[in-house]
């Protein structure tokens, strides 16, 4: 089968987009690849002036078409679907091609997906706030499909000793800056935390987190090294500022960092709940408190702590790779036929942009 994958293709190290194509390719089908962020304007100009920002994705959806009449997939594989708009989605349609969108982020009132989604063949959503998302717009068959793990990628690896000394960390937090998050990992700085990712340069001056920063941004060659040499990899997913906008869904780098074979300790975030089982897989911590308990307690048992993480690197690559994902998406796609809705019928303003 011959699959056209949409997706952001980050040039600096490998992301989510990577790990599908490669999953695809596993599975024994073409991978026909297109970028969906190849904006015509710079991002400054964009944000400044709306019609500048219309163009660039209209720009994106002709390009995406010509990829399409040139290459003639069986399948267009849309991931997060935020630029690709019904003027793409409909001529798609009544060429007879499938598209699927796999959505990343929870959509925003704002954004085009709850009017584009019903556009699809099949819709999954990374995420379970999504799929309520989605179906309170009209989407009633979204589905949860949540990130993986590349086992290739994600992966235990042995360290030198000069190494291991210079990564070694009781307690690791790969991830962006937040306040949320701050605030949680302040009850830790006394256990020995290191923290790795963007944007911890906008701590005050004087917040005791600063003695933490490790280093900025960082790909999966670095970080599966850090998860090396750490006893505990802490998981703390985003949260809104002002909660307005949910968010339930496992971050990949749960998935990812049990594959390394790291001792994961994450908050209950619902998705994670529902996919492993604590003190079997992983461990959860409910508030600021439950944290410092509970990884007092680990870092006091190597035996728990390695016995966990051993049953969770089996369990991610039993069950949550992105072979496993992909196969689950085609596997569902068999027998769907998804009527047009009446933003595709003819005579409808199906070609006009979303």
């Amino acid at each position: 089968m011959r699959i056209l994958i949409s997706g952001h293709h980050n040039p600096h190290f490998l992301t989510v987009t990577e790990y599908i194509e490669r999953a695809v390719r596993a599975l024994g089908h073409r991978v026909i690849v297109f970028e969906d962020r190849r904006h015509i304007f710079p991002g400054r100009l964009r944000r400044r002036w709306p019609l500048l920002q219309s163009l660039s994705v209209a720009a994106i959806n002709r390009r995406l078409l010509r990829l399409v009449e040139r290459s003639r997939p069986d399948l267009v594989l849309v991931t997060g679907g935020q630029r690709i708009t019904r003027r793409a989605l409909a001529p798609l349609s009544r060429r007879g091609i499938a598209a699927v969108l796999w959505t990343t982020d929870a959509p925003k009132a704002s954004d085009i997906l709850p009017r584009t989604a019903r556009e699809y063949r099949a819709v999954f959503c990374q995420g379970t706030e999504a799929v309520d998302i989605l179906r309170a717009a009209g989407v009633p068959d979204a589905r949860w499909l949540p990130m993986a793990c590349d086992p290739e990628i994600h992966r235990p690896v042995a360290l030198a000793a000069e190494e291991r000394r210079r990564l070694a960390s009781p307690v690791v937090f790969v991830g962006s800056y937040y306040p949320g998050r701050a605030e949680l990992l302040r009850r830790v700085v006394p256990l020995g935390l290191s923290v790795w990712g963007p944007g911890w340069g906008a701590l005050p001056a004087g917040d005791p987190l600063r003695a933490c920063i490790r280093g900025a941004g960082i790909g999966p060659g670095a970080w599966v090294r850090i998860y090396a040499a750490a006893h505990v990899v802490l998981s703390v997913h985003y949260r809104s500022d002002d909660e307005r906008l949910p968010c339930y869904q496992a971050s990949p780098r749960d998935f990812e960092a049990l594959a390394c074979g790291a001792f994961v300790l994450t908050d209950r975030q619902r998705d994670v709940l529902a996919l492993f089982k604590d003190g079997e897989h992983l461990a959860f911590f409910s508030d600021g408190g439950d944290l410092e308990r509970r990884l007092r307690e680990f870092l006091d048992d190597a035996a728990a702590r390695r016995r966990i993480a051993a049953a969770g690197r089996r369990e991610v690559l039993r069950r949550h790779t992105y072979v496993h994902r992909i196969a689950e998406l085609l596997k569902s796609l068999e027998g769907v036929r998804r009527p047009p809705g009446p933003a595709a019928a003819a005579g409808s303003p199906a070609s006009a942009p979303a």
